[in-house]
């Protein structure tokens, strides 16, 4: 029975272990797919390897011990107790060679991580705010939030920082984790080896509304990626149509000012969200909710039942205002 509730155990630490790397939908650090995060991923490999191997070993002497009779008698007084070479062997050899491998193997993998950087395709500047991720491309000249666009297949240079307390960075199919400190900026090497939309989040729990700050990594054929950068750094024009005109002038006449930008305006506030190209973006609130009319609706009126404890106070508009002011906003792409 002991045996059999010890294999029982065993597969459901295996099982738990599987489903915990790769829940579908979600974020997978042992789905590689760039050379930094699998890098990573083989390293998780050999350790989880080398424990499975150490984990099986001592299940298996456990049920020796449990089922196999004792046999012989006792050692005489003074004579060195049988299995001593076993104790040596397995609690002193075994593991100072095991640390060793590990230790190696991760020393190897820090040195190629490293041996990584090279000229990058563009740089782009992240900075973790309780609790959104402001992005800004310095050489292009205009900031967004919470999306960072790569070029795919080739190596991008991130400066992350933070404008309060210490954040995470982790992108976990791209690469490892990487905290954002306030006053210190320290560099990451991301690359995607395929386009797509990588999912990432804040790793290190910064406030209440810790869980809702995540972002998304868009890695895109270079030809595309290079006009979105080109579409990015137009500032919208002003609108012709009645409808826009009127929900522009509610925005430029409401407390929005305060806290975000939009190029081309008066606007001109860091301490939110540039919203200059809001409507392209997929979510709001970094990440959130669905960037879609309803929610931006929900959002604007009353952001605290979405993400309590955020720093954007509710906007009270009557029917008609709110509706030009949605419209106004849908159209910043």
């Amino acid at each position: 029975m002991r045996g059999e509730l010890a294999a029982r155990r065993a597969l459901g630490v295996l099982a738990c272990a599987a489903l915990l790397s790769g829940c579908a939908g979600a974020p997978a650090a042992l789905n590689p797919q760039g050379p930094v995060a699998a890098r990573i991923a083989d390293l998780w490999w050999l350790m989880f390897a080398l424990a499975a191997v150490i984990f099986g070993g001592v299940m298996g002497l456990l049920a020796f011990a449990l089922f196999h009779p004792r046999r012989g008698e006792p050692e005489p007084p003074g004579e060195p107790a049988r299995g001593t070479g076993l104790i040596v062997g397995g609690g002193i050899v075994m593991p100072a060679a095991v640390l060793l491998v590990v230790f190696g193997f991760t020393l190897w993998t820090m040195t190629a991580i490293a041996a990584y950087a090279r000229e990058p395709a563009v740089t782009v500047q992240v900075t973790g705010h309780q609790w959104w991720w402001e992005v800004r491309y310095p050489e292009q000249g205009f900031t967004t939030a919470n999306e960072i666009h790569i070029p795919a297949g080739r190596p991008v240079r991130l400066e992350l920082a933070s404008a309060d307390v210490v954040h995470n960075f982790w992108v976990p199919e791209l690469h490892g984790k990487v905290d954002t400190v306030p006053g210190h900026t320290n560099t990451l090497w991301l690359q995607a080896d395929q386009p797509g939309v990588y999912r990432g989040r804040c790793a290190e729990y910064c406030g209440t509304q810790h869980a809702r700050m995540e972002l998304l990594v868009v890695a895109e054929p270079p030809e595309q990626f290079q006009a979105w950068l080109e579409q990015q750094q137009q500032a919208p024009p002003a609108p012709t149509d009645p409808l826009l005109a009127r929900g522009r002038q509610v925005f430029l006449g409401s407390a929005c000012v305060y806290c975000h930008a939009i190029r081309g305006t008066n606007a001109t506030s860091t301490f939110g969200p540039d919203l200059t190209h809001l409507a392209s973006r997929r979510t709001l609130g970094a990440g959130a909710l669905e960037n879609t009319r309803a929610n931006l609706a929900g959002w604007i009126t009353n952001p605290h039942s979405v993400k309590p404890g955020n720093r954007m106070p509710p906007v009270v508009l009557n029917a008609e205002d709110l509706h030009a002011l949605i419209a106004y906003l849908e159209s910043l792409e």
